[in-house]
């Protein structure tokens, strides 16, 4: 059997990892996020007293990592060496870690045959920023979503207030930007959009009217294959 996989890569707070989310319940598929593994390595090495910039502290820390996915009512838990971290890896905290140490070229390396691996037994939907260029170069959908970044800073703001984050829009703003910063111009499979991307801007959607048009360009572009 031929099993479909779809990459959906942008920006942070660009709405990849909810949209990806409510395709995949919607499409039948498994949903994979990426982001979530590499905010895994970050929360390690911090936890740890590593300094998340320095790639030679880090890499040399990846073998005591056991990282696993799981799927409990169709929702993604995700484990460290046994413990469930699916919330402590949403913080703004370890949004930084996480953007500093996939920034380092071994990092992604140890982590690119766990990601592929994941796609050769089940349709998957994969979000990031670097699965339709390096991870799924052959992917059967290959979506670049984005949003400007007010309208990601606002998204992102709103995520942290309902869960309790001591957070003020600006310093959203400025981490968001910083992170755009680093995530397209860093030496590793840079934040950019594939030349066979399809392209789509959810600055003025509602969430329903995004998901609405992710399903359609989906649905289109499988039935053209």
């Amino acid at each position: 059997m031929n099993w479909n996989s779809i990459a959906i890569d942008g920006p942070s707070g660009a709405g990849k990892s909810t949209l990806a989310r409510e395709l995949a319940r919607a499409l039948g598929y498994v949903y994979i996020d990426t982001g979530a593994i590499y905010r895994t390595v970050g929360l390690y090495a911090a936890r740890q007293g590593v300094d998340t910039k320095n790639a030679e502290a880090v890499l040399s820390r990846l073998h005591e990592l056991d990282i696993q996915l799981t799927y409990e009512a169709g929702v993604q838990h995700i484990f460290l060496n046994g413990e469930d971290v699916s919330e402590a890896i949403r913080t703004e905290e370890a949004s930084r870690h996480a953007s500093e140490v996939s920034a380092i070229p071994g990092v992604r390396a140890f982590l690119l045959d766990l990601q592929r691996n994941m796609t050769k037994k089940q349709h998957v939907i994969m979000d990031g920023r670097d699965i339709g260029t390096v991870v799924l170069p052959d992917a059967s959908v290959k979506i670049f979503l984005t949003a400007s970044p007010e309208a990601r800073a606002k998204r992102r703001y709103e995520e942290l207030l309902a869960k309790g984050e001591p957070v003020t829009y600006a310093s959203v703003y400025e981490n968001l930007v910083r992170r755009d910063e680093i995530d397209s111009t860093r030496a590793a499979a840079p934040l950019r959009a594939s030349e066979d991307a399809i392209m789509v801007d959810t600055t003025n959607d509602t969430p329903s009217e995004a998901l609405a048009r992710l399903k359609q360009v989906i649905e289109e572009k499988l039935y053209a294959l």
